[in-house]
């Protein structure tokens, strides 16, 4: 009798365990119709994700024709596959993954693009000790001036374009997507320490640019071919 007393009393004592969040799926209703291969699921789809989705494999592509023809692909393969979506992350960004791999693959087998440049040519300079040497142009405060806004999201778009395409790829999913290291990995098939020099080296020469750009006084420095 003592030794249950003392049993439901630890039991009283014990906190109760919480209990992980319950993630809303704001696309189930979507979802539903798609698993139900109802006839508007396919223009749903389209309306909700299409343009997103082009913009993503557009900026990875750098090719109208491609980035339309994966993103038709990619909502094909999602209305086929619907049911292999197990809820384990959001489904928006299970699509995402699905177009931006689409995209990295087209790129890395287009034997057409060899005008790329090598990060080694153009990366910054560092000391012998691996620290970063940096240039001694203060550029951060362009990027506050408004009447500069527009010329530095130029300078920004071609530094972008000039990046190798597994570096670029690898910057606008983690920086302009907003996905995890752990997510970006995943899409690309590669280890989270990979992407995370890939996004390194990246915004090491991005930075670059717009310092060329701040020292040239609002020019962007030409890169000789």
């Amino acid at each position: 009798m003592g030794q249950q007393t003392v049993g439901l009393s630890m039991s009283a004592m014990s906190p109760e365990r919480p209990r992980p969040p319950v993630r809303v799926e704001r696309d189930q209703a979507l979802i539903e119709a798609l698993r139900g291969r109802e006839p508007a699921s396919a223009e749903r789809l389209v309306e909700t994700y299409g343009e997103r989705a082009y913009r993503l494999a557009m900026r990875i592509t750098r090719n109208p024709q491609d980035a339309e023809e994966i993103v038709q692909d990619a909502l094909w393969t999602i209305m086929r596959k619907i049911d292999t979506f197990r809820g384990e992350a959001a489904f928006g960004s299970w699509l995402y993954r699905i177009v931006a791999n689409a995209a990295y693959q087209r790129v890395r087998g287009d034997r057409r693009r060899r005008s790329e440049i090598s990060l080694d040519e153009v990366l910054p300079m560092f000391h012998e000790d691996a620290e970063y040497a940096p240039t001694s142009v203060d550029w951060s405060p362009a990027l506050n001036d408004p009447a500069r806004q527009s010329e530095l999201r130029r300078v920004l778009t071609s530094a972008m374009n000039a990046l190798p395409e597994d570096y670029r790829t690898a910057i606008v999913l983690r920086d302009v997507e907003g996905f995890s290291t752990s997510e970006v990995a995943q899409t690309l098939g590669l280890s989270v320490a990979n992407v995370k020099t890939r996004v390194h080296r990246g915004r090491l020469f991005l930075r670059k640019r717009l310092a060329e750009y701040a020292s040239a006084g609002g020019a962007l420095a030409r890169q000789s071919a």
